[in-house]
């Protein structure tokens, strides 16, 4: 049996601890949220300030590959509405916060941004500053869709204070193309990607996706060599998540039989990272990679790489406030969840509450396996030398990871673990041997994708 047999199992992404399904719920409520955002503000907006991650949830066809929350429409005067119900939100934050904001991070994400036009981009931004303050060192980012990215809206964007910006390539395979319902020539990425370097975006990332439908080994060789061509700054090359138990029809656009499957999906994973390093782009955390002269590579070997609900950042801030519908929030003691859908979004905020359905009180060892989980994940090593770190189970979790030890993955080391090369594309699983809550309650019904 090969490694990626033996560890291709369901298991989270991380982009949080405890893990979505795992938050209790029953013990949560919105005054220990707001108590919560209040004292992790007071302790950190001077220093480090505060993320924003807006949800913009509209695009104009459906992906079948994609994940995400989205309303499907062509409708373009929804986004007045919702411009004024992502204001009011953070005036109710705002008006909970006893000073003044800093705003270190604001990331768009959807959905598609760009789907907003430049003149509802500017009222969106312009307004989250009528109560607040841009922090020193801020970072911008969106999410831009190469087919409708214009160059007005990356002007206006950049004007505002955005550098950088992340577009969605996935494949240049035509055939993979119709199958995830993604029409989308290599001009129109070269177009954009040009167009933000001529404006003056300091960081431009390209997203590709492995172990997409009808995927082949010269496909993945393809779309790297014209991703290179460009040189973006970041490359996120990600492990296509195939959910359709959770996304209903929007991943249903082909046959589970049409993915590339264990060891061919691995290699397609292999092949494509051996021609990104071969081309000068660093290994940074999972499945990301970036040219040694961005700030993410540099915030990985400085060691203060970071990762949150919007992926890998260059630096933390302790509280992310989600805006917009199905955002999540943290405040690193608890998190919170919008309402899912735009009519119960809307209608919370009607009632001038914020508009959270659920979310989670971090306790103490919730927050220690946090620290292990992120250090895995972002740097690649763990250790468990002092009071902060280690917890009375951390017995149990090194003989779960025995095994992997002896496959080559990971290896001990004077109380910490180090995850060789063999043992990065297995990050997840390692994580896996942390995760108190999974091990105590392993799901009955298959919750996450598979981790290889």
């Amino acid at each position: 049996m090969s490694l990626v047999q033996k560890y291709n199992v369901p298991g989270p992404r991380y982009t949080s601890y405890p893990t979505v399904p795992y938050w209790e719920e029953n013990l949560f409520s919105i005054d220990q949220w707001k108590n919560a955002v209040i004292q992790s503000f007071i302790a950190t907006n001077k220093s480090e300030g505060i993320s924003l991650y807006i949800h913009l949830p509209f695009c104009e066809s459906l992906c079948t590959f994609c994940g995400c929350n989205k309303r499907i429409t062509k409708r373009h005067d929804v986004e007045k509405p919702y411009i004024t119900a992502l204001l009011k939100e953070w005036d109710l934050y705002c008006e909970l916060l006893p000073q003044r904001p800093n705003i270190k991070e604001i990331h768009l994400g959807g959905g598609t941004p760009t789907f907003f036009s430049s003149d509802n981009l500017t009222s969106l931004i312009n307004g989250l500053f009528k109560n607040a303050n841009k922090a020193k060192d801020y970072e911008f980012s969106f999410e831009g869709h190469p087919n409708n990215t214009t160059y007005e809206q990356l002007q206006t964007l950049y004007n505002l204070g955005f550098r950088r910006v992340s577009f969605g390539v996935q494949d240049y395979a035509e055939k993979v193309q119709k199958a995830i319902h993604r029409n989308q020539p290599f001009h129109n990425v070269a177009k954009v990607t040009f167009w933000a370097r001529e404006i003056g975006y300091t960081s431009i990332g390209h997203d590709l996706i492995f172990g997409l439908p009808f995927q082949t080994l010269e496909d993945v060789l393809d779309t790297i060599a014209k991703t290179n061509s460009l040189q973006p700054n970041r490359i996120a090359f990600y492990s296509y998540a195939h959910v359709p138990w959770i996304k209903g029809n929007g991943q249903r656009g082909f046959k589970d039989e049409d993915l590339p499957k264990d060891d061919i999906k691995r290699k397609l994973y292999e092949i494509g990272k051996k021609e990104l390093l071969k081309h000068n782009y660093t290994e940074i955390g999972m499945d990301h990679f970036a040219l040694k002269s961005d700030s993410m590579t540099k915030s990985f070997e400085t060691g203060k790489l970071h990762r949150n609900f919007m992926g890998y950042t260059s630096s933390k801030t302790e509280v992310m406030i989600g805006l917009g519908v199905s955002s999540i929030s943290d405040s690193w003691n608890a998190f919170a969840q919008n309402e899912k859908t735009l009519e119960d979004y809307y209608a919370k905020l009607d009632e001038d509450k914020l508009p959270i359905f659920r979310g989670h009180i971090l306790n103490s060892e919730d927050l220690i396996i946090r620290k292990h989980i992120l250090n895995l994940m972002c740097q690649f090593k763990t250790s468990w030398n002092d009071a902060n770190t280690y917890f009375s189970e951390i017995e149990t979790v090194l003989s779960n990871l025995t095994e992997m030890e002896k496959d080559g993955l990971l290896k001990f080391k004077n109380q910490s673990i180090i995850v060789t090369e063999k043992g990065k594309p297995f990050v997840r699983n390692i994580c896996m041997a942390f995760d108190l809550r999974l091990k105590r309650k392993a799901p009955q019904t298959q919750l996450f994708s598979m981790t290889i």
